[in-house]
């Protein structure tokens, strides 16, 4: 019986031994922690300049929190990521740059467009112009008319869509001074509701007809998610054209640059394209049905022209994007033709291939643009090659993408931006990466 108490109580004792190293080998480790979090993680050296990114402010009390933000942001910037368009309070949904590349109008969930002034992109702070749409309706899409002074913005509510075009007078200068007054809100021109019954627009694009006879009117193309595309006229608001995809479900529409053709994207693996015909007048005459790009395997996600609208670049769920060359005399029978096919390279953690969800190709024809959710990638066209990757280039899926048409100012340069707008309530502007020869 003596030998089990004294077992016991030496086992008691044991335990508590174990029990005060382990509690106390504890205390040390969270007094260890607290002085790690308490200690800055710069030199405290006065003879060492401070990081950037961490500058002495009025909000230097709050360092947990500066500091985790500093942190973020260090981890989303990309060498391309040039600036950020603020103002936005909920997704942005459209941006559309002006002819010039001076001004970026986009259209936001909050009920607002607005115009940004791109004087510098490196600047600090951009000037805009707000526009505030009939209340309950959501402005979903944006296309610059025929200047940066007027522009059409497709707005959506419980009843259908609108379409409504805002012009500005412009501002009268004195004969004794250059100077330009300030600039009068901007007014309804023209306005259209419930243009596809109650679908929703999906894409809004414009472009200045230039080919043939056309007289240089822009033309606008509003595509539903039904199967109907409308062809306007962007300064009168007049209806040009309908066109039906007889595809079950439309997924984008363009027109080519000169203003010469239609394509559009659609639930099957086809392309339609039709000729926008002008009369001697310039007005349009017709909008038949030219052409059919076949190749694909999958539905074609998105699509978009060369700036010498001679050529159509396809997406497709089928894990590949293919250049098309359109200049064929197909009222000979002749049928466009695949120049390039380029597996696209982005793929799930599986291997498999993803697809695009927009694809932008740039002034020079040399770089195109892609994403898929919040990854932008931008790609040779002459190899197909990834040129560079921002795997999260927002904080949320990017919903449209936009290259400026000309050169804007960078500081002391001279540079092509591509815009980039996201439901995280950011647009972004990106240099373009360099292209070896």
């Amino acid at each position: 019986m003596d030998l089990v108490l004294l077992v016991a109580a030496f086992s008691v004792v044991v335990g508590a031994a174990i029990v005060f190293v382990f509690f106390k080998s504890y205390f040390l480790k969270q007094r260890s922690e607290v002085q790690t979090i308490a200690k800055p993680e710069f030199p405290l050296d006065p003879k060492k300049p401070s990081k950037p990114h961490q500058p002495i402010s009025k909000k230097s009390h709050s360092k947990p929190h500066s500091h985790a933000s500093d942190k973020d942001q260090n981890k989303r910037h990309h060498p391309l990521d040039l600036n950020t368009l603020k103002g936005h309070s909920d997704s942005v949904t459209g941006l559309c740059f002006s002819s010039d590349g001076r001004n970026l109008a986009t259209a936001c969930s909050d009920g607002v467009v607005r115009v940004y002034k791109l004087d510098d992109a490196s600047s600090k702070s951009f000037k805009f112009l707000r526009i505030n749409l009939p209340a309950g309706g959501l402005p979903i899409a944006v296309a610059f008319s025929d200047d940066a002074s007027s522009i059409v913005v497709a707005s959506q509510n419980l009843t259908g869509c609108s379409l409504y075009m805002y012009g500005e007078e412009k501002p009268k200068t004195s004969n004794e001074s250059k100077q330009p007054t300030k600039l009068p809100l901007p007014e309804v021109k023209w306005e259209h509701h419930k243009i596809h019954d109650k679908q929703a627009i999906i894409t809004l694009t414009g472009s200045t007809a230039t080919y043939g006879t056309a007289d240089g009117s822009t033309i606008i193309a509003s595509c539903s998610e039904g199967t109907d595309i409308i062809l306007w006229h962007g300064r009168t608001g007049k209806v040009l054209g309908h066109v039906d995809t007889n595809q079950l479900k439309n997924n984008m529409a363009t027109i080519s640059p000169n203003g010469r053709f239609l394509a559009a994207a659609a639930f099957t693996a086809d392309v339609k394209v039709w000729e926008i015909v002008y009369s001697k007048d310039g007005s349009v005459k017709e909008v038949p049905k030219v052409m059919q790009l076949k190749g694909h395997k999958s539905a074609v996600t998105w699509l978009c022209f060369s700036p010498n609208s001679e050529q159509i670049i396809t997406a497709s769920k089928d894990g590949s994007i293919r250049i098309w060359n359109i200049n064929v005399r197909y009222h000979l029978d002749e049928d466009p033709k695949t120049l390039k096919v380029f597996p696209i390279p982005l793929h799930d953690s599986n291997g498999s291939a993803l697809h695009c969800d927009r694809i932008s190709l740039s002034p020079d024809g040399r770089i195109l643009a892609t994403t898929y959710g919040s990854t932008l990638q931008w790609l040779c066209m002459e190899t197909g090659k990834v040129l560079d990757t921002a795997e999260k280039a927002h904080d949320g899926d990017i919903t449209w993408i936009s290259w400026s048409p000309k050169t804007i100012p960078l500081g002391n340069e001279q540079v092509v931006v591509l815009a980039t707008a996201s439901v995280d309530k950011k647009v972004k502007l990106w240099a373009a990466p360099s292209v070896n020869s």
